[in-house]
This record gives structure tokens, sequence and C-alpha cells, in this order.
């Protein structure tokens, strides 16, 4: 199910077996400290793309800390916010959401985490900046670390013999990951401007990455898609994480998992703070299937790229889109054989 996300408004057999995970209002449940938390992990992201995890080691402080400096700038007068920005692409944003028209009910800081460059001199944060730099280094240490483990667990729950295969893309030292904060006011009057639709904070979408790492506060908003095309609304908890399969890892498992499409949804009543961090690879790191995944006379469905030019291709299309659907192969049948061209 794809819907245009143009307008802010619109309507409403690599898998050990073992026993389910738990879930949450049909959203699977990970114990990081469960003996088959692998296997778990594995098959939530082939059924879902989308799982949450407990027992995660991250200490609360850690989050409570980059939350309550996010507050503070999120709180300050328009005029202050605005000079941490334009978003070009790392900075502050409002409603505007990229450069191809795509607007929501936002306002966001995004930043990259190349070790070089996530410092004060990368974005002008108004105030006690180098707290708030402490504050968000600490954090982004931390959830890459959640990041890594869990794609080491897939490793190791698909069979691959080398646990560090997709992770180490991620430890890169030029890997290309970001990390964002996106702020959700209260909209008051959201049953007025959107007549009993829903009011779009962030447009349905895909991550091009290989795995995003996302906490909120104790606010309602955040969706995924089932494979059905039915939206499930996600509980909030803010002292756990949710992992989001990306394009990325859908093409390196060749399908077998499946970036999934999610979305966010205005609350009348409550602002809604997200920390979202995008583990992406090196931009010349090559994107194809692994060789070590495909089965004996298992084709690839995906032409090989780089994530350089899957991030060019991604930036220019709108968050609806099929961004994948450029580099698949396409399959034709004649007299019973595929002819992949």
């Amino acid at each position: 199910m794809v819907v245009s996300s143009k307008p802010i408004l619109e309507n409403s057999s690599h898998v050990k077996t073992c026993k389910p995970y738990t879930s949450d209002d049909n959203i699977p449940v990970i114990d990081m400290l469960d003996p088959q938390a692998k296997f778990h992990i594995t098959k939530a992201c082939q059924e879902f793309g989308f799982f949450k995890v407990v027992n995660h080691d991250v200490p609360k402080e850690i989050m409570t800390k980059l939350e309550g400096e996010a507050i503070k700038f999120f709180n300050l007068p328009q005029c202050e916010k605005d000079k941490a920005g334009p978003a070009n692409p790392f900075g502050y944003g409002n409603k505007r959401i990229g450069t191809n028209g795509d607007v929501g009910w936002i306002e966001y800081l995004l930043f990259t985490t190349n070790p070089e460059l996530i410092s004060e001199k990368s974005v002008n944060i108004p105030g006690n900046s180098h707290l708030y730099w402490s504050a968000l280094n600490e954090y982004v240490s931390a959830v890459r670390n959640i990041a890594c483990l869990v794609l080491e667990m897939i490793a190791e729950g698909l069979k691959m013999e080398a646990k560090n295969v997709l992770s180490k893309l991620l430890m890169d030292q030029n890997s290309d990951s970001c990390f964002r904060l996106n702020h959700y006011r209260p909209c008051t009057q959201l049953e007025a401007l959107s007549g009993g639709r829903n009011l779009i904070g962030f447009g349905e979408h895909t991550d091009p990455q290989v795995i995003s790492v996302i906490r909120s506060n104790n606010t309602t908003g955040l969706q995924i898609c089932l494979r059905d095309g039915t939206w499930v609304s996600v509980p909030p908890d803010h002292y756990s994480f949710f992992i989001i399969v990306g394009d990325s890892l859908q093409v390196m498992t060749n399908g077998r998992f499946r970036s999934v499409r999610h979305r966010v949804l205005a609350n009348s009543l409550k602002s809604r703070l997200s920390m979202i961090y995008f583990g992406g690879p090196p931009l010349s790191e090559k994107i194809a299937p692994l060789s070590c995944l495909m089965e004996e006379g298992e084709e690839g469905l995906y032409k090989e790229f780089t994530w350089g030019e899957y991030k060019k291709s991604a930036y220019l299309t709108r968050l609806g889109d099929n961004r994948l659907g450029l580099f698949e192969k396409k399959i034709e049948i004649r007299h019973g054989h595929n002819l992949l061209i």
C-alpha cells in the first residue's frame, strides 16, 4: 500500500524454530538477555521489519539527559531555534522535510555522527552547547552499540560465518550514519485542521540505511504498516528502544527482511520527542545480496549499488516513493523460465 505523503493531511527459511517472542499490541518485544534473542530478532525482522528491545543495558540517565537538553532547545523562541538552521541537510528544520515538497507537523535537528563532524562546529546550538554536545555524543555512542549488537545477533541468527559482517559497516570510521531529533508540538486545533482525518507529523516512508534505533517520550504517534497494508499504532515506551529494518538490510538479505513503512501522526494534547539513530555504511560501500545467505540457484533480486548512489537517489524522491524500485531486477517469464533483465 503506497499513499502519497504530499499533503500533511491524509485518510485515516533461515531462522531456527523457537518459541514465539512476546508481543505488545502486535509489536514484537525482544528481551536482549534471552539466550534465544538472536532467533527472535531474525524472526521479527522477517515478519515485521520492526521490534522493541528491552533489557538493553543503556542507563536511563543517558536517555533522559539528552531528552532534557532537546526539550530545552525546542522550547526556545523560534528566532533562536532558527540560528541552528536551515537544515542543509544537517541542522534545524521546521515543517519542510527534505527538498521535494514533503511537509509535516514537525520541527527537527539532524546531525552527522561522523566523529570528525559531530561537534559544536557542525550545528550552532544556542545556550549551553557544551552540555548539549556531551549528552548527544554519549547517547549516540550507546545506541550505536545497540545497533551493532542487534546486527551481530542477526548475523548469528542467519548463521553467517562472521558475526560482524553487518555491524562492521556501522563501526567503520567512514560510516555514513546520522542522528535525528524530531519534535511534534501538540496540535490543539487538530480536529478543525484535519476534518476528522489524520494530521501527519512525518509522512509514511522506509528508512534507506541498514538499521534504525528509535526512542521517544511517552507520547503516541508512531505507526507501522503491516504486510497486508494495515496501519498499527506502536504503544509508547520511553525506556525501551525500537529497531527498524532499513532498505539496505533488505537488499543484503535478498528480501528475506523487509524494510517497514512507518509514519508519525500528530497528537492534540501532548508533544512527542523522538530520537533516532540511522546506521549507514560508508558512502563507497557496495550494497548487494550477501553471497553467504544465497541458496544454490537463488538469484539476486537487486542490482549492486554503493550506499552513496542509493543515498543520492533517495534524496531525489518523495517520502512515500518506492526507493528500491529503481534497483530491483526485472524478471520476465518465458516458457516457464525466469530471465533476469
